[in-house]
């Protein structure tokens, strides 16, 4: 049991690693003053799950949700 508390250890680090430069790669929400107008409806506004910040999203959306399943797991006393 300590060899999978080790390997589960390991995973944790690099997804936390993972995780912070997944988020500090994102674009900001902001769209300035365009967003007041209405302008922001571009092609890249309305395709944005098959850009590369779709894809960015997506993949905060599991590493989140394996660091909470993996921050659980960790903290059970097994």
């Amino acid at each position: 049991m300590e060899i999978l508390r080790i390997v589960l250890t390991v995973i944790y680090v690099i997804d936390c690693v993972a995780l912070t430069v997944v988020v500090l790669m994102q674009e900001g929400k902001q769209q300035g003053l365009g967003a007041i107008a209405g302008i922001a409806d571009t092609y890249w506004g309305k395709n944005k799950g098959r850009s590369a910040e779709g894809n960015l999203i997506r993949a905060t959306k599991i590493m989140a949700v394996l660091f909470i399943v993996l921050s659980m797991v960790l903290n059970m006393n097994f």
